[in-house]
Formats: structure tokens, C-alpha cells, sequence
């Protein structure tokens, strides 16, 4: 049976804001207020949403904290808001995702300060944009949700690795979506849609079930070096990423549906899950697994709404997923051993 410590508070549904926990809470639970201080954390896009969440309370671990943004100004009045302690201030790293450069750029600034990374959370993307393409020449989306995150961690890799140990395994946290369920595959010849018409919501349903089949080979190529990757849905919230998509008639339907609003949560409960994979003492020598709802989820069952919890069959290719991998490394430039 999947491990979903938190079951009980997900039966009464009442929206953002009932008894589903926290990201805070979670903390609290695992025991970690202060517990992670030495340690190093490094969360992409935390200038809105969930991101803010999960770093204002993984900031509560005593971790250094590591926050990437587009703005760096935006980002350090972010920082300001829950840096309460002087002598630890929230570190801003200016990186774009759309931008190979810029990545490095970032990778470069983190490894001139820290040699070693616990903990990277890749939080930050974009969902059904209208078509378009990186500063590299990639689909936008599967080039900023996936191929940014790729190659900001084969950059990082060698922090990661050095900070592992037997007792405190160094993590990947790859946060996909439901969505991933609304593609079978990926294309690996129409990755670009050079073969077919664009269509926003597949883009980004390729994008997330790259991000899952990415955690999924990160896990294989490295659990024996103690550095483990999870995936995760981190539920149906309210922000900005959703800007492209409302005024599509689906997403009208579901806001009007008293079901949907019900299984939506807060901010603070949409970054819960993504802590939880980032600490849980549960999951300690585990990995390349999909969570949802602050646990472990099964295959979703063929029918219901959209927003139902469960990842779809095609998750777990290793195939497809060492494929992902290769093609990766060339479309980012990468020559690994």
C-alpha cells in the first residue's frame, strides 16, 4: 500500500485553508525546526506561489537557503519577508530558465560560495503558453520546465555528490503535475511540434511527464552515490502560473465546479508536499517515486474529473527515461562519463 502519512486530513475537502497541513507543519512534524543548520538548499522560482512557501519553511530547518529569480529585486523583497535572522540571510541567485547561459551563470555563483547542496528543489516553470521557443531554440515549455532543470542539475551534480552521506542522502525534488496524465509518451522526433500542430496543453503535459521520468533516472544512475530524486504533484493552487490558461473553457468549467474548489489548497498546503519529499524521514533510502497529497499515490483510476490524484500508467519507462536522459545531455551541451 502506498505510504500517505496524512490520509486522515485529506478525507473532508473544504478548500484552501482546512485541515490538509502545511509546508510548515510538516517541519514541524518531522522535528526539523533548526535540525538542518550546516546543511544547503537550493529552490528555483520562489518570487511567487508555492516557491515562497517552501522556502519560507524550509528556512525554518536553520539551512542556508539558496532562491533563484528572474528579478533579483523581486527576489530579495521575498527574502526580506521571512529572513528573520540577520546573521542568515535567504542568498538570491539570478537565473532564467529559457536561458543555457544564464543557467550557468547561476551554477557558476552557487559553486563560488558552496561546495557542497543537500537539497535541489526544481519548482520553477511556465504551463500552456502560447507557442514559443527559449534563447537556446527549444519549445518553451519542455525547454524551461525540463531542459533548464536538467542542466542546472548536471551543473550542480558534483555539489550534490559531495555533500551526500549514508545518513543524509543528498535529494532531488522534481515537481511535475497531473497533467503529465493528459500525454501517453513523449514524441522524441516532435519534441519541437516541427511534425505537428502546437497545442499549449500538450506541451505542458510533456513537459511534467519529462519531469517525472527525469527524477525517475536521476535515481537509477545515482542511489548507489546516496543521492536520490522524487517527483510530485503538488495540487491545484491559485497563482500565476495559471495565467495562460483561464480563459479556456475547462478551466472556466472547473472553477465553477464546488468539487474542484473543494480539493484546492493554499499556497502554504501546496508547498507541503514538496517539503515532505525534501525531509521525510520516511523516505530515507527510497526514491524514484511519484508523491501527491504529502504521500505516496497509485495509478489513477481510468475515470473521473481532471484533478484527480493518481499518476498515469506510463510514468515508469526506464527506456524511454534513459532516453530523455541522453538526449538531454546533448541538447544541453553535456559531456558526462
Amino acid at each position: 500500500m502506498p505510504f500517505q502519512p496524512y490520509a486522515d486530513r485529506h478525507k473532508n475537502l473544504k478548500g484552501p485553508g482546512d485541515e490538509r497541513p502545511t509546508a510548515e507543519e510538516v517541519v514541524k512534524d518531522q522535528g526539523l525546526v533548526g535540525g538542518l543548520k550546516g546543511r544547503t538548499i537550493f529552490i528555483t522560482g520562489c518570487t511567487s506561489g508555492i516557491g515562497i512557501e517552501t522556502a519560507r519553511a524550509l528556512y525554518l530547518t536553520g539551512a542556508n537557503i539558496y532562491i533563484t529569480a528572474r528579478d533579483t529585486k523581486k527576489g530579495e523583497q521575498v527574502a526580506s519577508e521571512f529572513a528573520t535572522d540577520p546573521s542568515r540571510p535567504i542568498h538570491v541567485v539570478e537565473m532564467r530558465l529559457d536561458s543555457f547561459d544564464s543557467i550557468r551563470a547561476a551554477a557558476q555563483k552557487f559553486l563560488a560560495a558552496e561546495s557542497k547542496l543537500n537539497i535541489l528543489i526544481d519548482n520553477a516553470g511556465i504551463m500552456a503558453c502560447p507557442k514559443g521557443t527559449t534563447v537556446d531554440g527549444h519549445e518553451s515549455q519542455f525547454g524551461t520546465n525540463h531542459l533548464g532543470h536538467f542542466l542546472l542539475f548536471q551543473l550542480l551534480k558534483p555539489a550534490l555528490l559531495s555533500a551526500e552521506t549514508p545518513e543524509f542522502p543528498s535529494r532531488v525534488i522534481s515537481l511535475s503535475s497531473t497533467s503529465h496524465r493528459n500525454c501517453s509518451g513523449l514524441p522524441f522526433d516532435d519534441l519541437d511540434f516541427s511534425k505537428s500542430e502546437y497545442n499549449p496543453g500538450i506541451a505542458y503535459a510533456r513537459s511534467k511527464l519529462a519531469n517525472i521520468f527525469f527524477a525517475n533516472e536521476l535515481d537509477r544512475r545515482y542511489k548507489d552515490s546516496n543521492l536520490r530524486a522524487f517527483s510530485l504533484h503538488p495540487g491545484s493552487i491559485k497563482t500565476p502560473l495559471q495565467r495562460h490558461v483561464q480563459d479556456a473553457d475547462f478551466y472556466k468549467n472547473a472553477i465553477g465546479n464546488p468539487e474542484y474548489q473543494a480539493q484546492t489548497k493554499s499556497p502554504e498546503q501546496g508547498a507541503a508536499t514538496t517539503v515532505w519529499a525534501a525531509l521525510a524521514k520516511e523516505l530515507a533510502g527510497r526514491g524514484g517515486i511519484y508523491l501527491d497529497d504529502v504521500g505516496e499515490v497509485g495509478v489513477a483510476t481510468p475515470e473521473g474529473p481532471a484533478w484527480r490524484s493518481g499518476h498515469g500508467q506510463q510514468i515508469y519507462n526506464p527506456e524511454d527515461e534513459n532516453k530523455l536522459w541522453e538526449l538531454s545531455n546533448k541538447l544541453c551541451g553535456i559531456q558526462e562519463d
